[in-house]
């Protein structure tokens, strides 16, 4: 007994001094900690480790509505020596500068419509890329009719703070003649079947196709193809044939997705609580998003190789809710699906079939 209780006040002496030194270190542990953040993260590049290939950054994989693990709809791409971002949903920006992103290096913007979750972080992002790029042009920014005047917005809100930063960081770093976003509106056929090849340079094609996202006018998904790899994002949709047809063959898809039976029960909840107008907004969105098991009949009917779900809603705040967001969709598709969070990159390398997926936070 003797031996155990002095074992016992040993043990209790050894945390009592390791908690004292912990506190008498805690500023030499803080700095050690900030020093290797700082070495590990700033500059970092996380594509230019990635090699030749087709890479998807997912920044913004959620909606308006607020979900811990998703930002609004942001996703990015390198396609060899080609950056873009698709949609620049709020907090998109931020996430990737988190990622190792190389916002200055970004090409163009493409929107794939004009509702605010897909474009209210443009302002930033065009912020983000003009001061980290160094640009002397303005950012390419392809969308639907309209996209001129919600540029035109943009540019105008940053005016001021443009000044400030080259007051700041002078021109070689902020010149105003590269400040803001130059709207390129995608015109294409009106009715089903229509696409155009919005971008085409070194082996890099980018093509729009006009989807079904009523009352939107112009809603529109992107295919973007490199060596031999291909990634489609289908934008807002309902299930759509001309999602089918462009994306067929492509090793990824990326599909937006309402779960029906989810999304029933918070309407349920919101009129049980007194709150009509939300529970009349619940009801209506659910006329004009595809459900897990649309997407996962388009990802069988155009043959892809993998199906993966963004802006997904209801908001799924715990990752043990991927299965039952899933359920029913499992037997539409044939290949692997999964239910993307911010900080996944998929990278699909030149001359391979392979997708691998990493995690960058």
């Amino acid at each position: 007994m003797r031996s155990l209780r002095w074992s016992v006040i040993a043990v209790a002496g050894a945390a009592v001094a390791l908690l004292a030194g912990s506190f008498l270190f805690r500023l030499q542990i803080s700095q050690f900690l900030f020093d290797r953040a700082v070495q590990k993260n700033v500059g970092r590049d996380t594509a230019a480790a990635l090699g030749d290939g087709l890479h998807v950054f997912v920044c913004g994989a959620g909606t308006p509505l607020p979900d811990p693990l998703r930002n609004g709809p942001c996703m990015a791409v390198v396609a060899g020596s080609h950056h873009f971002v698709i949609d620049a949903g709020s907090g998109g920006a931020r996430t990737l500068t988190r990622m190792g992103y190389p916002v200055g290096k970004v090409d163009a913007v493409f929107l794939t419509h004009l509702h605010s979750d897909h474009m209210d972080g443009l302002g930033e992002l065009l912020m983000q890329t003009w001061v980290n790029g160094g640009r002397d042009v303005p950012m390419p920014v392809h969308g639907p009719p309209g996209v001129e005047e919600l540029v035109a917005g943009f540019n105008a809100a940053y005016r001021i703070d443009g000044t400030y930063r080259t007051a700041h960081h002078g021109v070689d770093i902020a010149n105003p003649e590269g400040r803001g976003g130059a709207p390129v509106p995608i015109l294409m056929p009106i009715g089903p079947g229509g696409q155009a090849v919005v971008f085409d340079q070194d082996g890099v094609t980018v093509t729009a196709f006009r989807v079904n996202h009523q009352p939107v006018e112009s809603a529109f998904g992107y295919r973007v193809d490199y060596m031999g790899r291909s990634v489609s994002f289908s934008g807002d949709t309902v299930y759509d044939a001309n999602l089918v047809a462009v994306s067929r063959g492509a090793d990824l898809l990326f599909h937006e997705a309402l779960n029906r039976d989810m999304v029933s029960k918070m309407h349920d909840a919101a009129a049980a609580a007194g709150r009509a107008d939300l529970a009349q907004i619940l009801n209506d969105i659910l006329t004009y998003h595809a459900s897990p098991e649309d997407a996962a009949r388009s990802a069988q009917e155009a043959g892809v190789g993998r199906l993966v779900f963004y802006h997904t809603i209801p908001p799924l705040p715990s990752r043990a809710l991927n299965a039952l967001f899933m359920k029913d969709a499992r037997d539409k598709f044939d290949g692997l699906m999964e239910v993307s969070e911010d900080g996944l990159i998929y990278s699909l390398p030149a001359g391979s079939r392979d997708i691998r997926k990493t995690k960058a936070f």
